[in-house]
């Protein structure tokens, strides 16, 4: 089948969910038997979101071939099982870049370049770029903002030339807001016939509307929307909040978003899938009425910081039918003196990952305090170093102990820059990312977790390393280093075998974690929380 291409676009306000929507769709697709990929193309003029501020954008999810990209991949991911690459997220920054330097390379002739038609033909060549070789019957685009957005309409007129161009085979899917106003009473249509009217006037009639709600709409509520905004009565869908995120393709099926864009593409729907998986794991998530209370040591006061791992420890919660309770602990105010009170509670604590010096002495000391309490410990990135740096000043005797990231001057470097990172000098898309081997200690927690496995891939990004010149003595006083890189010799796992739980990876595990597919550390994590409760 010729590859077709669905665009999910948003009006009225952020934050919609489009990444939600999208990522369902695709998985309604997948589940009828169709290969899909997913995009986000976001209109920001950052070549990526890895110098951003998790507190800009949230966290910067990485694909397997060392991307730094918008946190919805990770819904796409998570959702479908896709792996995605550097081709999944393009933004503007990205756009404008790649036309640069073409003209710096004299590509264009001597021609003036100008947004239309240099712009949009580069948004549109990397539109269909993954879909010239066949491997994709959809490619499902979402584009980032809200319709109105300054920022926005190339990407809008690059669909609506594509859509000319591809006729049936492109539609659109805009996602817009119906408000509830308490003092009325009512539901509010006008917000979404507005947007809608602002996309014809791009050029774009969409095909579906999704109406994000928090109250149910009437039948004759959809039909105005569907009157007014030129769109079939069944085509009007409503995406109504639900308990969980999870749900949201189930939702969508019932309503026959998938079987609709089918429709409105010429291609036969045919009967509809069970979801039996799917469906599976949110029976098992009702179900699940035990809580377990995990404690998030960071710095990061923003839930979309720490998307992934939220979201892995809620996977490994439901597979051990648990419900997961979340703290954030703010690694700023932990002192000595509070530490106890500020962990009391918790079954379990990740210490998060991170840059910068700001917070790291109160991860340091709640890990030294999970350390010496027995408490299940997942340090992840950031949170591996603060793991490492506390056991060299508290058991090794090093009180300076330190990682030359906050203390470059620090004598017992026990976490230090790696050798090919020091003639670096831009901060953009210059750290050890990406997915590496890295080889497990046979008989070590970590290589019981990954189900006796001795090579594993995982997914990274970082500059400073545990400092080899110091493994004998971490060794010799019992943190093993359990995960080596094979190529490089780099640590990636610490462990302590002593204690219950207490792990430290290098890498981000949280990137590989799936709706059908649970992490194993996450698992392993979970099952030592909940032990003795």
């Amino acid at each position: 089948m010729k590859t077709k291409y669905i665009f999910i676009t948003g009006g009225v306000a952020s934050s919609l969910g489009k990444g939600i929507i999208s990522a369902s769709l695709g998985k309604l697709l997948q589940a009828r038997g169709y290969h899909i990929t997913i995009q986000k193309f976001d209109p920001y003029i950052n070549i990526d979101p890895g110098t951003l501020n998790p507190y800009e954008h949230g966290e910067c999810y990485v694909t397997v071939d060392g991307q730094e990209t918008d946190l919805d991949l990770g819904h796409y991911e998570r959702f479908t099982g896709i792996q995605t690459t550097r081709a999944n997220n393009i933004t503007t920054g990205r756009i404008y870049m790649n036309v640069i330097e073409k003209e710096r390379r004299g590509d264009y002739l001597g021609k003036t370049i100008q947004v239309v038609p240099h712009i949009t033909d580069e948004i549109k060549r990397n539109i269909t770029m993954m879909g010239q070789d066949g491997t994709y019957d959809f490619i499902i685009t979402e584009i980032g903002g809200t319709i109105g957005d300054i920022e926005s309409q190339p990407f809008l007129e690059a669909i609506r030339q594509l859509r000319w161009e591809l006729g049936k085979d492109a539609i659109n899917v805009h996602l817009t807001y119906v408000p509830y106003l308490a003092a009325a009473g009512e539901l509010k249509t006008k917000p979404t016939q507005t947007s809608v009217k602002q996309l014809q006037g791009f050029g774009i009639q969409p095909e579906v509307l999704v109406l994000r709600t928090e109250h149910e709409l009437s039948d004759e509520l959809r039909q105005k929307v569907a009157h007014f905004c030129n769109v079939d009565t069944e085509a009007v869908i409503q995406s109504q909040d639900l308990p969980s995120i999870y749900e949201v393709p189930v939702n969508m099926q019932k309503q026959g978003l998938d079987a609709i864009c089918l429709k409105k593409m010429g291609v036969k729907a045919g009967p509809v899938p069970e979801l039996g998986p799917w469906r599976s794991f949110l029976e098992r998530r009702k179900k699940a009425t035990r809580r377990v209370h995990i404690g998030l040591v960071g710095k990061y006061d923003l839930q979309d910081a720490y998307k992934s791992i939220l979201e892995s420890l809620a996977h490994a919660g439901t597979y051990n039918d648990y419900k997961v309770e979340t703290t954030f602990i703010n690694s700023e105010f932990i002192t000595h003196d509070n530490v106890a009170e500020k962990l009391a509670g918790m079954a379990g604590i990740v210490i998060c990952p991170g840059f910068g010096s700001r917070g790291i002495e109160g991860k340091i000391i709640a890990a030294e305090y999970t350390r010496t309490h027995n408490i299940p410990t997942f340090g992840i990135c950031l949170g591996m170093q603060m793991m490492v740096i506390e056991f060299a000043r508290n058991v090794l005797g090093y009180q300076d102990a330190n990682s030359s990231e906050m203390d470059p001057n620090t004598p017992h470097n026990v976490i230090d820059m790696m050798e090919e990172q020091k003639t670096i000098t831009q901060m953009g898309g210059t750290m050890r990312r990406g997915a590496y081997e890295c080889e497990l200690v046979t008989g070590s927690r970590t290589w019981q977790a990954y189900g006796e496995e001795t090579l594993i891939r995982e997914r990274h990004r970082h500059r400073y390393e545990f400092n080899n010149q110091y493994m004998d003595e971490y060794e010799q006083h019992g943190m093993h280093c359990v995960g080596i890189n094979p190529e490089a010799d780099l640590v990636e796992i610490v462990e302590i075998p002593t204690l219950k739980w207490y792990i430290g990876t290098q890498f981000h595990p949280e990137y590989s974690s799936t709706v059908l597919r649970p992490h194993p550390l996450f698992m392993s994590f979970m099952k030592a929380c909940i032990e003795d409760l």
